[in-house]
């Protein structure tokens, strides 16, 4: 069984700043987002599940406070697997600036898939690749594994494991309150109190 969570608003992304594989803190709402977080996982998962994080600051800062609140004995494990997209030039640039530079970089369809067109960034392809390994090797592993992650690559973890099309898993919410339950073929969110 994997939960899957994304790591507690940052500064960037209340100013609206477009993280990709640059870093921000975690906001007083992050920390306390991953508070509940770790406490909601303490009630669903065995004492011995395992914690693997994105190596970025704000997914290692999450995962420290669930294993804080939830009192698992897991020591943190990091794997680069699990990272937010890249977006090349525009990482930790705002959305308005990112406008400025390319008009209509997020009109229309593209709504959805911006992110793969960003000059210098990640495809979409090298992105399944990565996150497809990892839920792979997480899947065929026993017992339970929570995982701190991002908001595209959630979106495109909790895609590839309902084998949804690429135009779906893209229109995913991504909360930053919230755990999704992988089991069995299926997805449960459940929010935390």
């Amino acid at each position: 069984m994997i939960y899957l969570v994304r790591h507690g608003q940052t500064e960037f992304n209340a100013s609206g700043r477009i993280q990709g594989a640059r870093d921000s803190a975690l906001t007083p709402l992050g920390v306390e987002q991953g508070r509940r977080l770790g406490r909601l996982l303490g009630t669903m998962a065995p004492p011995d599940a395992r914690i693997v994080a994105s190596p970025l600051g704000r997914t290692q800062h999450t995962a420290k406070l669930i294993r804080e609140e939830s009192r698992l004995a897991s020591e943190i494990a990091s794997d680069a697997r699990l990272a937010e997209i890249s977006l090349g030039e525009w990482d930790g640039m705002l959305k308005d600036d990112i406008r400025e530079i390319a008009p209509d970089y997020d009109a229309g369809e593209r709504r959805w898939d911006w992110f793969f067109t960003a000059p210098g960034g990640d495809s979409y392809d090298a992105l399944v690749a990565r996150l497809g390994a990892w839920l792979e090797e997480a899947r065929a592993m026993p017992g339970t594994t929570i995982a701190v992650s991002h908001g595209v690559a959630g979106r495109i973890l909790r895609g590839l494991f309902l084998q949804l099309p690429r135009r779906d898993a893209l229109m995913l919410d991504i909360p930053q309150d919230a755990a999704f339950r992988l089991h069995a073929g299926q997805i449960e969110r459940i929010d935390a109190p």
